[in-house]
Order: structure tokens, then C-alpha cells, then sequence
């Protein structure tokens, strides 16, 4: 097991000859940032760098390695697996002070970016060159964290995740090296992927201290629609036929009937209380009908009832909104509750199957639980409103999870389609994945970080 130093007046010392009084020690700032929004319990680290350069980063992680220091990065504290909490201690990185927007190239349709530009603020930097950026988990984090997690969310559909839209990095090592991946380019066959090697590594390989992303044009015309369906299996359906037959829908989001009376009462709305699909349409007019046309259609096969329009911007606004609030409005179905989220992607054929098996468990366990995924990539995620302070509903979460994430293995899907392994998750890294290939991750690691300080005990026990 690999030991660490204790966090001394003369490291601190040491760290505020490197960022002055950025260098914050006090209970409250460091228990902000041992805690993100899952229901991990949350360690505090024994101090917090609010750094705010590539260079304060490499002479911080310098430090650190010498020392033998861990090092946690934080972007907006919004990951759902633990991955930002302070384990063995140590220094968390605070990057949210780095967001600035360094340039938008938009003839090459690309942006380059700190790591602590969320993803809303890059959108408001573009909205008057007709470009955006796509991914959209559902809370308002940082691209850095988002590139760290490999973050999808409700566009992924149509544009991909984050492995898919991040051109290059410039990252901090262990060791305090500077190095930069890829280039703008939009293909290359030189050397090894590694960029894709650092998104999704959640910090334990390095920090990302600037991303070059891709833009997309905004499409001549959006439409939204909400469908309810007479029931779950109906719903699923209709979006496995959408997939197969590739009509190019932008979204396509399954909620459960409780998902819906949730956000009914949170978002202050009126949809039926019925397994129900959000869905976006985006291209040319004559296109978007076309896919309008042709979806109706599936729905209406399958016991979709009539769609409810979202004609305007605002409206179109506000629905997405309510979609994105579907975890806080699931937590306010039970007040006090900690929100056990577990998230498995499974091979579209295997999706009606896996919701099937997933709520017939749900519906053993002594507490709420809902449904909600981005279905049309075979992903979806099961909310579940446990009382963290009685050990019968921890312990039913537990086998719960293990049930869900067992069954997506055993369709070959995934144990975690965007929420990452952290602390949540690493019990099932070596089902998922077989020993030679696990073993090959370990080597990564080591290779990159000999001493076993960035991010210790996230992905690896």
C-alpha cells in the first residue's frame, strides 16, 4: 500500500511561496471540497490551491511529488462517483479560477478553452457566431471535469461525449511536466491516442490545465416534443426503432411515470403522469419534418399518445431545463435522502430488457426509486432516495446496484455509461474489463504516476 507524507506548516509554508494567499486551510473551504453530489461520504483535504496558471499547476504538482503529497483536481464539485473526494488527504487543485475562453476559431469550427470554463459559459461566448458546443451533462460543470469523467449527457445521441469532441490537452504529469496531446487536426495517425488516454482518467493520471474542443453550427431549426406512452415497455421500444432505423434525432430521453410526477412538482409542471420520451429534432425544415413524420409514426405504433410542442426558443428552454433539473426534482420526493445514482449503457437491442429487469429490482428495494436515461445510446441511470443513516436501506442499495450493474455486464454493456468508475464503481473495473487489461491499466498509472499521488484511490482500490 503506498504511504504518504503528513501535510505540515512547512509544506503549506511552501505551497503559498508558490500561490500566495490562493492557499486556503480553513474547515469550511476544505469540507466544500471533499464533497461533490453523490451519496460518497465526503474527506476533506488538508488544504485547497486555487491555482491560476498551467505554470502555478506544474509547481504545485513539483512540490507535491517531492514531498510525496496527494493531489485531488476539483473543477465545479458536480461528479456523482466520489471521484473528488479526499481519500489519503492531501492538496486539492482548484481550477475554477482558470475560465477563460483563449480563442474560438470558428471557420475551423473549434474553441480552446481553460479547464475551468463550464460548459453554459463557452455557449454564451458563442451564441453570436451561430456555433455551440454540444455536450450537456446535466449539471453546469466545468470542461475540464467534464473531459476528466468523459461526460456525456442529453446531445450524445447525435454529437457523441466528450471522448469524441476534445482535439487536443495540455496536461500537468505527476512529476510537474508540461506536455500537450493532439493537435487541431480533425484526424491524425501519429503515435498514441493520448488524448483519449487523459479523458475520462479522473485525475489519476494528470491534470488538464486547457482543452481545444469541437463547435458545431446551431441548426437552421429546432423542435422538441414530450410524448407520454401508455407504458415503459412501449416507450423503449419506440426508441430502440428510432435508433435501428438511423433517423438522426438530436435527443431522445426516457423518464419513468414517477420521474414525471417529480418534475411536476419541482419544475412546476403539467405532463401526464405516464413513461414518457423528450425528444429534439435539429437540421434543415424540410429534414426535421421528415424526422418528425417518421417518429410519430413508431410512437404512435407503440402506444405513444399525441406530442406536446415546444414551438418557441423559451419553451424549448425551459422543457431541456426541466429535463436537466430531473435529479434535484428526484431528490425533492423524499426530502433528506441522499441520491444513490447508478448508471449502466448496454447494447440498444438489450435496452427494453435491462429497464425491464432494472425496475422489477427497484421494486423490491424499501425506498423510491425512478428511471431516467439517455436511452438513445442505450444509456440510462436509476436514481435511488436512501436514508444514508439506516443501514437495512444502505445495505438494499448495495445489492440493488450490484443487480443492475451485473445484468448490463452480462448484456455487454458497461457499468458506468458517463458517471466514471471513482470510488463508486471500482468493484466492478475487473468484471467489466478481465485482468490482462486491468493489469494493463495499472502499468498506465504507474508509468505516469510512480509515486501513486494524483487522485489516489479512484478507479484502483
Amino acid at each position: 500500500m503506498t504511504s504518504y507524507s503528513a501535510v505540515d506548516s512547512a509544506f503549506i509554508a511552501a505551497l503559498r511561496a508558490i500561490a500566495g494567499d490562493r492557499v486556503l486551510t480553513s474547515p469550511a473551504v476544505r469540507e466544500q471540497h471533499g464533497r461533490d453530489e453523490s451519496y460518497h461520504p465526503a474527506h476533506a483535504p488538508d488544504a485547497v490551491v486555487r491555482v491560476a496558471s498551467t505554470e502555478e499547476v506544474a509547481a504545485v504538482l513539483r512540490l507535491c511529488s517531492r514531498h510525496r503529497i496527494p493531489v485531488v483536481p476539483y473543477g465545479a464539485g458536480t461528479s456523482l462517483e466520489g471521484h473528488i473526494s479526499a481519500v489519503h488527504g492531501g492538496v486539492c487543485i482548484d481550477l475554477s479560477a482558470m475560465d477563460q475562453v483563449l480563442q474560438i476559431r470558428a471557420p475551423d469550427l473549434d474553441a480552446s478553452v481553460q479547464p475551468g470554463v463550464s460548459r453554459e459559459a463557452l455557449n454564451r461566448q458563442l451564441r453570436d457566431t451561430g456555433l455551440f458546443f454540444p455536450i450537456d451533462p446535466g449539471a453546469n460543470a466545468t470542461l475540464g471535469g467534464m473531459a476528466a469523467t468523459r461526460a456525456s449527457g442529453t446531445n450524445a445521441v447525435r454529437y457523441g461525449t466528450m471522448r469524441e469532441n476534445v482535439l487536443a490537452l495540455t496536461v500537468v504529469l505527476a512529476s510537474g511536466s508540461v506536455i500537450r496531446t493532439g493537435t487541431r487536426a480533425r484526424k491524425s495517425s501519429s503515435g498514441y491516442d493520448l488524448t483519449r488516454l487523459f479523458v475520462g482518467s479522473e485525475g489519476t493520471l494528470g491534470v488538464i490545465t486547457e482543452l481545444t474542443v469541437r463547435l458545431y453550427g446551431v441548426p437552421e431549426t429546432l423542435s422538441a416534443a414530450v410524448v407520454p406512452f401508455a407504458d415503459v415497455p412501449g416507450a423503449v421500444q419506440a426508441v430502440i426503432e428510432v435508433m435501428q432505423l438511423g433517423i438522426p434525432v438530436s435527443r431522445i430521453e426516457f423518464l419513468d411515470e414517477l420521474m414525471m410526477e417529480a418534475i411536476n412538482r419541482y419544475s412546476k409542471r403539467d405532463f401526464p403522469r405516464r413513461p414518457t420520451l423528450f425528444l429534439e429534432f435539429g437540421g434543415m425544415p424540410a429534414a426535421v419534418a421528415e424526422q418528425v413524420a417518421a417518429v410519430r409514426g413508431i410512437c404512435a405504433a407503440h402506444g405513444g399518445a399525441d406530442f406536446q410542442w415546444a414551438s418557441n426558443e423559451a419553451e424549448r428552454a425551459r422543457l431541456w431545463e426541466a429535463r436537466h433539473k430531473a435529479a434535484y426534482a428526484a431528490m425533492a420526493l423524499r426530502p433528506g435522502a441522499r441520491n444513490w445514482t447508478t448508471d449502466v449503457c448496454v447494447p440498444i437491442s438489450r435496452l427494453a430488457e435491462c429497464i425491464a429487469g432494472a425496475r422489477e429490482d427497484a421494486a423490491q428495494a424499501p425506498f423510491p426509486t425512478v428511471v431516467a436515461g439517455h436511452v438513445g445510446d442505450g444509456n440510462f441511470h436509476l436514481p435511488m432516495l436512501v436514508d444514508g443513516g439506516d443501514p437495512a436501506e444502505v445495505a438494499a442499495a448495495q445489492r440493488l446496484n450490484d443487480q443492475v450493474v451485473r445484468r448490463a455486464l452480462a448484456m455487454d454493456g458497461t457499468c458506468t455509461g458517463e458517471h466514471g468508475i471513482g470510488l463508486g464503481k471500482m468493484e466492478f473495473l475487473l468484471a467489466e474489463h478481465g485482468s490482462e487489461a486491468v493489469g494493463v491499466m495499472r502499468a498506465i498509472k504507474q508509468a505516469l504516476d510512480p509515486l501513486g499521488i494524483m487522485n489516489p484511490g479512484k478507479i484502483f482500490a
